[in-house]
């Protein structure tokens, strides 16, 4: 659990010095989402994932396509444990080809593992 909540951290200050953190908060708070048992906390939850990432000017708005975001639009009135699935993945599929290798050849990455508080990256990053 240390490896996972150090390498988190250190991806998270990557992410902010990126002014991408939205993506991991994202890809975090669908993981949780995903978890709801209650009828009225799925909807609860979908509603605020909604207003904080995927809304048109949302606070932590997410890219993602047009036609991915008109179906969670559509979608979030009877909200279902998969309706953010499709932008889940293009945003684990953004982190892993585009933001996560720059990561491991930031000054970040190279402090944590200095640090030995890591050992391999595959351990601590649950989307790699």
């Amino acid at each position: 659990l240390l490896y996972f909540i150090a390498g988190l951290d250190a991806f998270r200050t990557f992410l902010k010095s990126e002014f991408s953190e939205e993506n991991v908060e994202f890809w975090l708070a669908c993981e949780d989402f995903k978890k709801t048992e209650s009828a009225e906390k799925i909807a609860s939850k979908a509603k605020m994932i909604y207003s904080e990432f995927i809304e048109a000017d949302a606070p932590k708005e997410i890219n993602i396509d047009f036609s991915t975001r008109d179906l969670i639009s559509k979608n979030i009135a009877e909200p279902t444990l998969k309706c953010f699935d499709e932008a889940q993945k293009l945003i684990y599929s953004l982190m892993a080809k585009d933001s996560f290798p720059r990561f491991l050849k930031s000054e970040i990455y190279k402090k944590l593992v200095n640090s030995k508080q890591v050992g391999n990256h595959k351990k601590w990053l649950p989307f790699l």
